[in-house]
């Protein structure tokens, strides 16, 4: 199935040339030459990837970038006019997973796309098969968000549901109490990181046989919270 790709720069010649690029390899090819017009285009259809210009009339890539992030995953990769660092970075705090510099390569620039396609989709046929997650004597229902210990429901509320699930994906892995603010209330929740400590201690109290020596939750002292696997 061919791959649909939007394609976001105020420089006509340059979308005009990766479009014509793309389309040579069979990817449909949606443009835009301004912010407002990507993040509708953005809204209003499925990509598989977005080539996003940082230097953009009415929002910038940037603002861009942040606000698809609060409603979808699609891969994007920025393209920044400048060799300064600080855009680099600032493209990938904001939620891009890639950034090219221009002047570019085109088959530079279709070769990282294509990689970055072949990641996300083996991501998701990956998060499809896992949609019930089975660790010993706990089992998460995914796609239901239901959790059962021992094979007895245990009532979770939305939050604490998403706080487990994301350990429970990543095993072991060590999640700060700022990171996880991030991930589950999102970056422009107005709270601060005592609202994880509160939840941690709600679902340990549900889950665990015993809260103050847990069995799923651990806390990794002054990093953070992680799942034992």
């Amino acid at each position: 199935m061919a791959k649909k790709v939007l394609v976001v720069d105020d420089e006509k010649l340059i979308v005009k040339g990766i479009r014509f690029s793309l389309e040579q390899d069979d990817m449909q090819v949606d443009c835009a030459y301004d912010g407002e017009e990507a993040l509708e285009l953005a809204k209003q259809n499925h990509y598989d990837i977005i080539l996003l210009d940082i230097m953009l009339p009415k929002l910038t890539g940037l603002e861009v970038c942040q606000q698809i992030r609060e409603f979808s995953d699609v891969p994007i990769v920025m393209l920044t006019a400048k060799g300064d660092d600080m855009d680099k970075i600032m493209g990938l705090e904001y939620g891009a997973d890639d950034y090219i510099t221009k002047p570019f390569n085109i088959l530079e620039v279709k070769a990282r796309m294509k990689a970055i396609i072949r990641r996300t989709t083996a991501k998701t046929e990956k998060a499809k098969k896992e949609q019930v997650i089975e660790a010993g004597d706990l089992r998460l229902d995914c796609e239901g968000r239901r959790l059962y210990i021992n094979d007895v429901e245990i009532n979770l509320t939305a939050k604490e549901f998403d706080v487990l699930e994301l350990l429970v994906l990543n095993p072991n892995k060590v999640y700060s109490r700022d990171n996880l603010l991030k991930i589950v209330w999102g970056a422009d929740y107005p709270g601060d990181v005592r609202t994880v400590d509160v939840h941690i201690r709600r679902l340990r109290e549900k889950i665990e046989t015993n809260p103050s020596e847990p069995k799923y939750v651990h806390t990794k002292w002054g990093v953070g919270y992680y799942y034992k696997g």
